[in-house]
């Protein structure tokens, strides 16, 4: 090959490997106290850091998503509408979960107020979801629906959180263990001769705890077939794992969904971890996805206030430094992500915007 033919390859070849950059995507809610505006604000001092797409929490509220994604694609991003889907008010209380001491999540939640979790085996639940989602994508801004709390309550917590809830799960105790409604538990003892109610430790039961995943499962694909008919894309935030922590945590599968893109929560601060165990955890997320080939976005928890996260006892307060970026990032990249995503990206500060700008590129 010609000596100068080669040069110029060499630098043509540098210049495009040193202009590539992770896609970052974010994690964000639209409430009462932001406006189209600021919201554009956002969204365009947020590309400047290399965002390439928004995952935006507006409920199941179609005119703030049609807002919400408008102003995403005007910005040249993609929309994700990011809802919450079994954590949900209002409806009849036969179409919430019901624990194994025959307490139902619409008047005793499990751990916090707001876990009033549906039921996914009930047909009603699943006819309105379905009903919703379809509706949501057929919204002509909307790229994909991202499922948020597509799961059952957490029947073990993140260790990071017991003591904050005052908590040891060294077991799977009955207040956060669902679902035990008649129609569960007779539709388990047809399918595998179980009576569960009668069992002493339904933990110990395997085909039990598959028959919650697989009820997940059968949701969410039903939910991806109706979304998919509709020209859209399906992605989730899920746990991490999934074996090692969103299996038996709370029930997810998610390597039997039928996702486009998925969205672990690799929050290393609620398990007790460092930032390096991102890379760890990402390696196992893509590999569950590679006979599919669907994208792992790793997902990752920013603490606002770091210079005093030495004494933030709160998992939910504390995320990574300024200082943990490049290891976090690097670690869910050379483990085979797509890329990574922000919770959230008002929590980032110049020190964490200046890191990931530096580990981006």
């Amino acid at each position: 090959m010609n000596k100068k033919l080669l040069i110029l390859l060499t630098i043509i070849f540098c210049t495009v490997k040193s202009m590539a950059t992770i896609p970052v995507y974010v994690w964000l809610g639209f409430d009462n106290n932001k406006t189209a505006e600021s919201l554009r604000s956002d969204f365009q001092q947020w590309k400047k850091h290399g965002v390439v797409g928004v995952c935006v929490n507006c409920g199941m509220d179609e005119k703030k998503i049609a807002v919400a994604s408008k102003i995403a694609h005007e910005e040249g991003l993609v929309y994700h509408a990011w809802i919450p889907t079994m954590v949900q008010g209002g409806h009849d209380k036969s179409w919430y979960t019901v624990n194994r001491l025959g307490q139902s999540a619409y008047d005793h939640p499990a751990y916090v107020p707001y876990y009033t979790t549906l039921d996914p085996r009930n047909p009603e639940v699943i006819e309105w979801l379905n009903k919703k989602f379809a509706e949501i994508a057929k919204l002509p801004d909307v790229d994909y629906i991202q499922l948020d709390y597509i799961r059952y309550a957490d029947v073990i917590l993140a260790k990071g959180l017991w003591s904050k809830y005052n908590l040891v799960m060294d077991k799977e105790y009955p207040n956060a263990d669902y679902c035990y409604c008649d129609n569960c538990v007779n539709a388990f003892k047809q399918q595998s001769g179980i009576d569960i109610r009668n069992v002493k430790d339904p933990s110990k039961v395997k085909a039990w705890a598959q028959f919650r995943c697989d009820a997940i499962t059968h949701l969410v694909n039903k939910i991806c077939a109706t979304v998919h008919a509709c020209g859209k894309k399906m992605s989730a935030d899920v746990f991490p794992g999934p074996k090692s922590h969103a299996e038996w945590m709370v029930r997810q599968q998610w390597n039997k969904w039928d996702l486009d893109a998925v969205f672990p929560m690799n929050y290393n601060d609620f398990y007790m971890e460092p930032a390096s165990w991102l890379g760890k955890i990402t390696k196992e997320e893509v590999k569950s996805e590679k006979k599919k080939g669907t994208p792992v976005y790793s997902g990752l928890f920013i603490c606002r206030d770091w210079k005093n996260k030495a004494s933030v006892v709160d998992p939910e307060n504390s995320g990574l430094l300024p200082s943990e970026i490049a290891t976090a990032v690097k670690g869910s990249m050379k483990a085979g992500a797509a890329g990574i995503c922000l919770f959230t990206p008002y929590s980032m500060t110049e020190d964490h915007w200046r890191a990931l700008d530096a580990v981006i590129q």
